[in-house]
């Protein structure tokens, strides 16, 4: 069995993208278990950026099979448009693509709702692509899976429930529900010829993939801290972006993940609102921003930038039972004069090494830190981590030491060839 599932450690934006496009050349499959296309991954391929929302980032490699599971919650507008991008530019899709037929899809009452309740009195800091409603329609057995879009008489049916439940919120709001519902069937017509070749039971095809030993690689959206179960809830994503969401989101028994790949950042971002412990405030922060053209894939908005924070990855490591990590950015850390590292949590005269549940320990809880000589010199270009400065070496191992798992990867810049294997060619299946 060949499985692995590559996930974010932190508050997403770790460069998963970049990550899965490495190592997506040892894999047969590529696929993606939750989230929406409120997900953004940036690489670069031919010299070219490519940006993903939705479609897994092993697309751009000729012969692999990318699958979107049922886990996944799906924009049928947004998919189309994603992969006319694609045509666009050369990569071929047809018959390589294949999107579950019980993932569930988003509607444009779903983005309504979305701006209209971030725009409220609880801000949680949102994409605004109507990922959270949606997921809210599928627990509360409402939602309308792709299958059922498919499919005229039951679709129409679903449909006029969904807007009689949520018709006083639109309403309320300004929304004309009666053009709404035109323009939603309006755009089923349009979009079910085109969509309906990539529909399939991707979960039976996963299964059959696993029986005939294919390699399969599992690409999370998000991060760890971003899980609706064990991230900073309430400001967390609708899904689980853990280890364990693979299951669910796929359609697989936890005994078929052979092995769990993190992906940490050398410094932390994060988008939108929540607690943020080793969060900068001044010129270093700008500097990390800048130096890591730290502006959101989807939305564009700025990130918050801050320390590297040993609990937040430390928890990931535990929840996903990661066994081996890729540290991104390291070369953005260059000519900086002192280094810290948050390694502990203080709140009121007690010192929190794991990562707090509760909400006031999160929101109110100062960094504690250990302090390291920066290191000089140019790090991006290097290919052998020996010949990373010394301080650079250091600092990674002493990641590696503070959160439980060895560094087996060293990305230095979006580009494949920017990347240091630290302990010589790696397997990953």
């Amino acid at each position: 069995m060949s499985t692995l599932v590559v996930l974010g450690t932190q508050w997403g934006d770790e460069g998963k993208g970049k990550v899965v496009h490495y190592i997506a050349n040892q894999a047969d499959y590529i696929v993606r278990f939750q989230g929406g296309n409120n997900a953004g991954h940036t690489l670069i391929y031919k010299d070219k950026p490519f940006v993903l929302h939705l479609i897994p980032s092993g697309i751009l490699f000729p012969k692999k099979y990318c699958l979107i599971a049922n886990g996944v919650v799906v924009d049928p507008i947004a998919l189309k448009d994603e992969i006319a991008m694609l045509d666009d530019n050369g990569i071929a899709v047809k018959d390589r693509l294949f999107v579950s037929q019980q993932a569930h899809i988003i509607l444009p009452y779903h983005k309504f709702i979305d701006s209209i309740l971030e725009e409220g009195n609880v801000k949680i800091g949102t994409t605004k692509r109507g990922i959270g409603p949606c997921y809210c329609d599928k627990v509360k057995r409402i939602g309308i899976r792709l299958i059922d879009y498919l499919e005229k008489d039951v679709f129409e049916d679903l449909l006029e429930e969904n807007l009689k439940e949520k018709n006083s919120i639109l309403k309320n709001n300004g929304v004309n529900v009666k053009t709404l519902k035109k323009g939603i069937l309006k755009d089923r017509n349009k979009l079910l010829k085109f969509i309906t070749p990539f529909v399939a039971d991707t979960s039976l095809m996963i299964e059959n993939a696993i029986r005939n030993n294919k390699n399969i690689l599992f690409e999370s959206a998000q991060g760890s801290l971003l899980d609706l179960d064990f991230g900073t809830y309430p400001f967390v994503t609708s899904s689980n972006p853990i280890a364990g969401g693979v299951c669910s989101g796929v359609g697989i028994g936890p005994t078929k993940i052979a092995s769990v790949l993190g992906v940490v950042k050398a410094y932390v971002t994060r988008v939108g609102e929540g607690p943020f412990a080793s969060e900068l405030f001044d010129k270093m922060g700008e500097f990390l921003r800048e130096k890591g053209g730290e502006y959101g894939a989807t939305t564009g908005r700025p990130r918050r930038c801050g320390w590297f924070d040993a609990v937040v990855v430390r928890h990931s490591v535990r929840v996903s039972d990661i066994k081996r990590l890729v540290l991104t950015k390291l070369d953005c850390m260059e000519d900086i004069e002192r280094i810290k590292i948050c390694v502990a949590y203080k709140y009121k005269g007690k010192i929190y090494k794991e990562f707090p549940v509760s909400r006031t320990v999160q929101k109110y809880a100062k960094p504690v830190y250990e302090e390291f000589p920066g290191f000089k010199g140019k790090v991006k270009g290097v290919t052998d981590f020996k010949k990373l400065p010394i301080n650079a070496q250091k600092y990674v191992k002493r990641l590696e030491c503070l959160v439980g798992a060895p560094i087996d990867l060293v990305s230095l810049g979006r580009k494949r060839e920017e990347t240091i294997e630290v302990n010589g060619s790696v397997k990953w299946f």
